[in-house]
């Protein structure tokens, strides 16, 4: 399976993969509401979904995944049933039946309950009618669709001299998430001693990223502070094959290759020992035109501006929360809000909140599927 989520600072060996869980009782949900009238007219991609029990971090990720043209176009088409790996297909067609309702039915909100059982029969604990955190629930979606859907591809190459080369033969996975959520980090690890230069690569779909102030910043800050060089010393201390001992190391990271669509993940709950806190820090992200080529290694600068198109928000804190998304719909290029059931047209001021907690970014605008 592919890795789905990369943050710093980085392990010590294997360059891992580590990320905050934060579970919360949902108590917005339990607060009585007017469902929307569902025999009002509604836009293609404008439906809500129904609350099934601390269900809010479920419907808001799903809101945004819908808001993906590319996305959506590949299961309504159909193109899914070919790829389908028969053996993990029911979170697919899940998915695909879900996508269909929001965008194809006549039905202002629709209950993604086929979904959930389909998802919850592989992880129990989305059965449970307890809060859980929106990027866990996100990378576990994607995951699950690369797994139902991925191909195998196969590449080879030529190494060694003219006179004296070998084939190599790699295989590769590939998917409609790797197409378009995938990315690849690039990390330069340099031994302070004898400055002897390795490589490091790790595929991403969710970049998390730190909050450098506890007041207010940008989301250029955070990204600074995830591409700045961090030097590893002591425990964090890397093997150098050329010392042959380990060493205090300097790392830097760079994109080496930009998704179609990039995840932030803003680390607003944080752990330390036992103490837990949620961040409230007001981060100021652009709308469009966002500016990722500092970061991205200039031989590969192919997609360097963004614009918003997703926005997972958190209200409340550790003990308690809601979610809610901000999407822009393609059909009308409007800015919506979904809490559940209840949907509503938003103006583009509106979007910037200092409640965001996961940004979605494509590098093309979204056309009608």
């Amino acid at each position: 399976s592919i890795k789905m989520t990369s943050q710093r600072p980085l392990p010590v060996d294997d360059f891992g993969i580590y990320y905050v869980l934060a579970e919360c009782t949902d108590y917005y949900d339990t607060i009585p509401v007017n469902e929307v009238d569902e025999d009002q007219p509604h836009f293609q991609g404008v439906t809500g979904l129904r609350n099934l029990g601390n269900t809010c971090y479920m419907n808001a990720i799903l809101q945004c995944l819908c808001s993906i043209s590319p996305l959506v176009e590949y299961f309504l088409s159909g193109k899914y049933i070919t790829a389908l790996q028969k053996s993990c297909g029911e979170v697919a067609t899940a998915f695909a039946y879900l996508m269909t309702d929001m965008w194809l039915g006549d039905s202002g909100c629709v209950s993604p309950e086929i979904f959930r059982s389909a998802l919850g029969n592989l992880y129990p604990a989305f059965m449970k009618k307890t809060q859980q955190d929106a990027q866990e629930f996100l990378i576990y979606v994607l995951n699950d669709l690369h797994e139902a859907l991925k191909k195998y591809h196969r590449r080879s190459y030529e190494k060694g001299s003219t006179r004296r080369c070998c084939r190599k033969v790699i295989a590769t996975e590939s998917s409609i998430i790797t197409r378009l959520f995938e990315g690849q980090l690039n990390y330069d690890v340099i031994c302070l001693k004898c400055e002897n230069c390795s490589y490091k690569n790790e595929v991403f779909t969710v970049l998390s990223l730190p909050i450098p102030s506890e007041y207010e910043c940008s989301l250029q800050d955070c990204l600074q502070c995830f591409f700045q060089q961090d030097t590893l010393t002591w425990n964090n201390q890397i093997h150098c094959s050329f010392c042959e001992t380990k060493q205090e190391t300097a790392v830097r990271a760079s994109i080496s290759k930009a998704p179609k669509i990039i995840i932030f993940h803003l680390k607003r709950f944080d752990v330390q020992g036992t103490m837990k806190r949620k961040l409230r820090t007001h981060i100021h992200y652009p709308l469009t035109n966002l500016d990722l080529t500092p970061y991205i290694c200039p031989i590969f600068r192919k997609h360097p501006k963004y614009s918003l198109c997703a926005v997972v928000n958190h209200f409340g804190d550790l003990d308690g929360g809601h979610y809610t998304a901000f999407c822009r719909n393609s059909v009308t290029q409007a800015w919506y809000s979904f809490d559940d059931t209840r949907v509503s047209e938003i103006p583009n001021t509106s979007v910037q909140t200092a409640t965001a907690y996961l940004l979605f970014y494509s590098c093309q605008p979204f056309s009608i599927p």
